[in-house]
């Protein structure tokens, strides 16, 4: 669990000492034993609190004002998550003045991303958190951002070229580069395999997934060279479809034995294969929503990869109140672990996330 805000009286009972005692060390005020200071100091080291920039930053009064531009989503998938570490976090700063609004944005439409990002500039907010689109539209973004001196935080994906404050997310690459490697361990045959997309007018979701299958045929060119990737793109737009697309898929290629899909909605090849329990199929996906993490532990879903979106989201957050309300340098590349779950070790990781 993150440690909540830093309050003077978490300090005060920490070192055990008054209330009183802990402001005056703060503000170098006489009648302070030596030993009591020495204890205060001691906890505000353990906490790396800097009671210059806290007072100053408090005594201000100035206000501050967040975006955050998401994808459009509905309730349970992924980005909801993100938003629930994006709430924490403003409410952990809420001494701070902070307000915070969000702006979503169509993922599969390509002037959606464009029209809010011009409504948000409008509004010329102190910083901006956001989830990148294409990386030729989001430079746009970006280089307005810069211009107009209002840093950034990327989440999810990070644009090769692009300098934000600070990036919270996968190292995408290399995630598609492993969920290969954990797919042939999975594949007995090693000859054919299944990649499953949702597609909306030809286009993927996001550049994430996009890199992440850029890092898995990475893998099986110099490993399994000889190995068939077979393809099956769901619509998005037309989820009444997916039965039927993946009938056809699995009648003209019943020797497929196992695939990956690169976004967060693996469940639906695991409530498909929940409902034809006659195919042996074996699925590597992405993310923990409530129905992947369901078929996981019923074991239609094989392994899930996770990457900590409610601590992208309260990180995101904390890291722009840090670089401009408390003035304290931000490290600006943050990769997030590639976490495997499977049905034995997924309720550990759960816990853990609580």
């Amino acid at each position: 669990m993150l440690p909540e805000r830093i309050r003077i009286k978490d300090i005060a009972e920490l070192a055990h000492v008054s209330v009183g005692t802990v402001d005056r060390v703060l503000h170098d005020r006489p009648g302070v034993s030596e030993s009591s200071r020495q204890r205060v100091e001691e906890v505000l080291n353990k906490l790396d609190y800097h009671p210059n920039m806290y007072a100053s930053a408090l005594a201000s009064n100035k206000k501050y004002h967040f975006i955050c531009l998401l994808p459009l989503h509905s309730q349970g998938d992924y980005w909801c998550d993100v938003e629930k570490g994006i709430n924490a976090a403003v409410a952990a700063f809420s001494d701070f003045h902070l307000s915070l609004d969000f702006r979503y944005y169509d993922q599969y439409e390509s002037n959606s991303f464009t029209d809010e990002s011009n409504v948000i500039l409008k509004e010329n907010p102190d910083a901006v958190m956001m989830a990148p689109t294409t990386a030729s539209i989001t430079r746009i973004f970006t280089n307005k951002l810069q211009k107009a001196l209002i840093p950034f935080v990327f989440v999810d994906s990070t644009i090769d070229g692009v300098e934000p404050l600070a990036f919270y997310g996968q190292k995408s690459i290399q995630s598609g580069y492993y969920a290969a490697s954990i797919l042939m361990l999975l594949s007995e045959e090693k000859k054919k395999i299944a990649v499953i997309r949702q597609l909306k007018e030809g286009k993927v979701g996001s550049n994430q997934q996009e890199n992440r299958e850029i890092g898995f045929k990475n893998y099986m060119k110099e490993n399994y060279p000889n190995c068939k990737i077979l393809e099956l793109n769901l619509r998005a737009k037309y989820p009444e479809m997916d039965e039927s697309l993946l009938d056809h898929f699995f009648s003209e290629n019943p020797d497929v034995s196992c695939g990956i899909t690169f976004n967060s909605k693996a469940y639906i090849i695991g409530e498909y294969l929940e409902s034809h329990p006659q195919r042996n199929f074996k699925l590597v996906g992405y993310d923990l929503l409530e129905r992947n993490t369901r078929c996981l532990k019923k074991k239609y879903i094989s392994f899930l990869i996770a990457q900590q979106p409610w601590l992208q989201g309260y990180y995101g957050i904390k890291t722009m109140c840090e670089h401009l309300i408390l003035k304290k340098e931000v490290k600006q590349i943050n990769f997030m672990p590639i976490d495997l779950l499977s049905a034995d070790n997924v309720d550990f990781y759960l816990k853990a996330q609580q």
